[in-house]
């Protein structure tokens, strides 16, 4: 697929950056551009990567010009950049905004400038019924994008929607593991939340299939194990052979939910079962040939896919854990 092709990764320094780029070099790509803000970032991935097909352009998606010179004879987007922080994002919302929205709205421009052959948008769970803004941009983003299909362009836009990555940066892991390790104990919001969990590997397996299968306006969902955040922390705790470790409450910040949905009761109208790892999310816009495409699939029998359902047992997040390389 991405033999002799031309690659952008926006945000590309991050964890999914890292992983899809490890991924796509060795299916012999012409370049892969990483746009992103960090110059630090970007130094210590060209270091790591020491390959001559990749490249790196400093810019921030909040500018469309700078992004419409980036894509330039560039075959395949992958939209990775964001502000994801939930309590960032409801601090500063205007900022959100800026990056998450107007972001994807100059992503979508510079595409179809540049007669990109497709562009893929990486969404989250937080997306279905959001509760905070973190939540809204991306709901948003995923509109603007599924929209783009309307538009007079050969470029095809489609989105995938995936859950807590485990391992990526600020992720809980690391934070609970340096809490064990420094304090003995660990700051849980609040004991009854649970959330969707897939590796970075099974995250860029979500992103390939997307992106070879789809034909422009869907939004893909992987079908994620679900995990008691509580029952993360004592695997977590009995792994380090430690005793007595203090579980501190302090209680859900703004925005956050206690369960997460994969989507929406409104959505479950108009979703297939894609196979058994994955959901398509059809839109309500009339997208010439998409629907006829996707008749023969069977349609969602459950209305909500919910992270409180069919929770992982402590050995399966045990074995997930060493599955992402976290426990041996």
């Amino acid at each position: 697929m991405f033999r002799n092709k031309r690659i952008l990764v926006t945000g590309g320094t991050g964890s999914w950056g890292y992983e899809l780029i490890r991924q796509i070099l060795p299916q012999n790509p012409k370049e892969i551009i990483v746009f992103s803000r960090n110059e630090s970032a970007q130094v210590a991935m060209k270091r790591a990567f020491e390959d001559e097909r990749l490249s790196f352009c400093i810019g921030d998606i909040r500018d469309r010009e700078a992004l419409i010179s980036a894509c330039q004879d560039v075959d395949y987007v992958y939209h990775l950049a964001a502000l994801k922080h939930v309590p960032v994002c409801e601090d500063q919302p205007y900022e959100a905004l800026k990056t998450n929205v107007h972001g994807t709205q100059n992503v979508i421009d510079a595409a179809i400038e540049n007669r990109v052959k497709k562009v893929i948008y990486i969404s989250t769970d937080k997306a279905a019924n959001p509760s905070n803004f973190y939540g809204m941009t991306k709901a948003i983003g995923e509109k603007l994008i599924v929209h783009a299909n309307l538009l007079r362009t050969e470029t095809k836009f489609v989105c995938v929607r995936g859950g807590n990555v485990l391992g990526t940066n600020g992720s809980v892991i690391h934070l609970f593991l340096k809490q064990i390790q420094e304090k003995n104990q660990i700051g849980i919001t609040d004991k009854n939340m649970t959330r969707f969990f897939l590796t970075l590997q099974d995250a860029i397996s979500l992103l390939f299939k997307a992106s070879e299968d789809s034909l422009g306006g869907e939004i893909f969902v992987m079908t994620m194990p679900t995990c008691k955040i509580m029952d993360l922390a004592d695997v977590l705790i009995d792994s380090m052979g430690k005793s007595n470790v203090e579980i501190i409450e302090f209680g859900i910040r703004p925005g956050e939910k206690i369960h997460e949905i994969l989507l929406t009761e409104f959505e479950s109208l108009s979703t297939v079962v894609y196979d058994d790892q994955y959901l398509v999310i059809l839109p309500t816009l009339d997208i010439p040939g998409l629907k006829a495409a996707y008749a023969q699939y069977p349609m969602v029998q459950v209305n909500s896919f919910c992270s409180s359902q069919s929770l992982m047992t402590k050995e399966q997040i045990k074995l997930m854990l060493i599955k992402g390389g976290f426990l041996t």
